[in-house]
């Protein structure tokens, strides 16, 4: 009898369970799009919003793979919660352990392939655009080259959500990128260090070696944005030799093959190195053109504060320095262009504000100048309320 009693609750507890399941289950908002399919426990609002940021995501990364939608025989699923206690049990039932913020699992089966997010969490904004690319390349090839795998997914972690936009109605949902140097600094300095470029290549062949990452990454960047036609023209050619059913070694032998057929390997490492060895940090080409605008070399000045505006588009310090190389030109229209700008992207506004006053002031238009100088005074008095006052009473 007591054996019985032990099999009624066992059953009725699996029950239990099943039903509380399919109950978060039928509780999540679910929307299907061109390529996603995704289910959150934040609504319908959410659940669109979210299927729209994966789209533009597909439509981004596909601009350079260029593979067949058609290969993807289920859509990709994306689960998302909000209720942290909620997506913790689900990650863990699957992994034994939580994962903080985004995770994508990968299974044979394309139909169990999922990307779990933690709405709202410290980590989503910085793991979505690793783990969401991790999907899509997977998706389409389940075993790729591990430095295309490594180095695609650190070149695509800063396309990003623009801030403003999370939350916002679906129509509103745009990406903003960033070229990602978060490793130069790393791979300039290793040096001897440094994994030759075939060990990377052949890291499925002969094994993973230090560095690997950093490495994957420079030489990704290294293909794309070397400046050389040829170099370009063979990683795109590489995508299509890509199997489906090919191991991570097999795909690996057939770009390696494809590279070494068009280009000898020593070359393609010596302008490897070159490219690495040549390639600036934001912070490198602000400093590079603060030195020279202080030595009054403004051609060096403004193409140095020109590239870091190219890397870093949303920082608002190339915009003033440009302002004050407009300033110096007596180009005054363009450079309250560039002061604008710079507060477009949170630079001190203060600052900016007594810059505006004085190109408003050089540019012959008093009552702006005033006005400009007035709110810089108001805004930091114990930087402006002296200089403005003094410079205000000579405008007068």
């Amino acid at each position: 009898m007591k054996k019985y009693v032990g099999v009624l609750i066992f059953t009725i507890s699996m029950r239990c369970s099943v039903f509380a399941q399919d109950s978060t289950l039928l509780a999540m908002a679910s929307t299907k799009s061109q390529y996603y399919e995704v289910l959150s426990d934040g609504g319908s609002d959410d659940a669109a919003a979210l299927s729209k940021e994966m789209e533009s995501r597909f439509e981004v990364y596909n601009r350079l793979f260029h593979f067949n939608p058609q290969d993807v025989t289920v859509p990709f699923k994306v689960r998302a919660y909000k209720n942290k206690q909620d997506y913790d049990g689900y990650v863990a039932a699957r992994l034994g352990g939580t994962r903080p913020g985004v995770v994508y699992l990968h299974y044979n089966q394309p139909e169990r392939r999922e990307l779990v997010i933690h709405r709202g969490s410290p980590d989503e904004r910085s793991m979505l655009p690793h783990q969401a690319f991790i999907q899509y390349f997977r998706g389409f090839i389940p075993y790729p080259p591990s430095w295309m795998r490594e180095g695609f997914t650190i070149y695509f972690n800063t396309l990003t959500l623009d801030a403003p936009s999370r939350g916002a109605t679906t129509d509103s949902i745009k990406l903003s990128y960033e070229e990602n140097l978060t490793w130069l600094d790393t791979v300039k300095n290793l040096g001897d260090r440094a994994p030759s470029l075939q060990s990377v290549l052949l890291a499925d062949i002969t094994g993973i070696p230090e560095n690997f990452q950093g490495a994957s990454w420079a030489l990704v960047s290294f293909f794309l944005n070397g400046g050389q036609e040829d170099y370009f023209r063979i990683i795109i050619e590489s995508f299509m030799l890509l199997s489906r059913s090919a191991s991570a070694m097999g795909n690996s032998e057939s770009v390696l093959n494809h590279i070494s057929r068009w280009i000898n390997l020593d070359t393609l490492d010596k302008d490897y190195k070159t490219y690495v060895s040549s390639r600036k940090t934001f912070t490198q080409l602000l400093e590079e053109g603060q030195k020279a605008y202080i030595a009054k070399d403004a051609p060096t000045a403004e193409l140095s504060f020109l590239n870091a505006l190219n890397l870093k588009p949303s920082r608002f310090e190339p915009y003033y320095y440009l302002g004050l190389l407009s300033y110096d030109e007596k180009e005054y229209e363009m450079a309250e262009q560039y002061y604008r700008s710079a507060l477009q992207y949170d630079a001190d506004q203060a600052l900016i504000s007594y810059a505006l006053g004085i190109n408003a002031a050089a540019a012959g238009h008093t009552i702006d100048a005033i006005r400009f100088l007035e709110q810089a005074k108001i805004l930091a008095p114990e930087r402006y309320q002296e200089r403005v006052d003094e410079y205000i009473r000579w405008l007068k």
